[in-house]
């Protein structure tokens, strides 16, 4: 792929850091824009903006931002806690909000787009199929998988209105470096890294519960293969799984999780499940291998020692 210039939003996160570096490690241009400084990483520019504020000026940039001149935009700016959306309905809104202004910054712009949108849309109603998913947004659970499906909207509505040029990935449990920062958004498996690793017990809501969890170097291929082959018009206007493809409950994660630290995990198991929640789900990423030629690598035992390995590095974790 000839270099290209990218710009993420949402660049201080889990996926937007890895992402980046990635870019970076293959020559490409990174510019970043984010709510708050990366904790992680300086390697590459960061504009500080809040992109949920409304916006009337796109001059050179979203509010006049000075962005630099880029090939795509890949979207990944989000308010993302299912749980803490339900509690918060108003940062919901505030993803909406900021897709708009992201819309509006590539329609005038003339950019491709790529967007991170959830295995959320789909709902609890579809947890025995196996076959071709389609969300059915009836079934909407939470404010946060509304909030991916008005994302998602948007980006069609701009597509045949004005051309735009997209890729949506739905994205499912992404865990791995980076990932660490739970005192602002508390994510399962990180929490049952520190939890587990101080011996202390883990809460599970919903023994049988099954999720598709994906390790963040497999996601970033993914959208590394999205990027190339979006700048490059081999192909546009798809919306496509990205996970690893199979299943695993709370307590097999758990477990794992004991058996990279040499521990014996205690387990709570509470009723399931909590509101806003889906209780199961596994990718159909047949679409995500015809159209990218991608093949997840990295199961969920290894993704888990590949974790703990990184936390041990960092010493946050004995």
């Amino acid at each position: 792929m000839c270099t290209v210039r990218v710009l993420i939003t949402g660049s201080s996160g889990q996926i937007g850091t890895n992402l980046a570096l990635r870019l970076l490690a293959d020559g490409h241009s990174v510019f970043g824009v984010d709510k708050r400084v990366n904790t992680w990483t300086n390697a590459f520019p960061t504009l500080l903006q809040d992109l949920a504020t409304p916006q009337h000026e796109f001059v050179g940039g979203i509010g006049g931002a000075p962005y630099p001149p880029a090939d795509v935009v890949v979207h990944f700016a989000a308010n993302a806690k299912v749980h803490e959306l339900v509690e918060q309905p108003r940062r919901a809104l505030d993803n909406i909000t900021l897709t708009f202004n992201v819309l509006e910054y590539c329609r005038l712009n003339r950019l491709p787009l790529i967007f991170s949108s959830s295995r959320e849309v789909y709902g609890d109603i579809h947890r025995y199929i196996t076959g071709e998913q389609q969300a059915d947004f009836s079934f909407t659970e939470s404010p946060y998988s509304a909030s991916k499906i008005s994302g998602e909207a948007l980006i069609y509505s701009y597509a045949r209105c004005y051309g735009l040029r997209y890729l949506v990935f739905r994205f499912s449990n992404v865990y791995g470096r980076y990932d660490n920062d739970i005192e602002r958004m508390e994510r399962v498996i990180p929490l049952f890294i520190k939890r587990i690793a101080r011996d202390e017990p883990v809460t599970i809501y919903g023994g049988e519960k099954v999720l598709d969890f994906t390790y963040v170097d497999d996601c970033v291929a993914g959208v590394m293969r999205g990027i190339e082959r979006l700048v490059a018009g081999e192909i546009a206007n798809h919306t496509i799984n990205l996970a690893y493809g199979a299943g695993n409950s709370l307590v097999q994660m758990a477990e794992l999780i004991g058996e990279a630290l040499d521990r014996r995990p205690e387990m709570v198991i509470q009723p399931a499940k909590r509101a806003g929640e889906v209780s199961y789900y596994v990718a159909d990423i047949s679409l995500a291998h015809e159209l990218l030629g991608y093949t997840p690598q990295v199961a969920l035992d290894e993704g888990i020692r590949r974790s703990v390995a990184w936390w041990h590095e960092r010493g946050e974790i004995t």
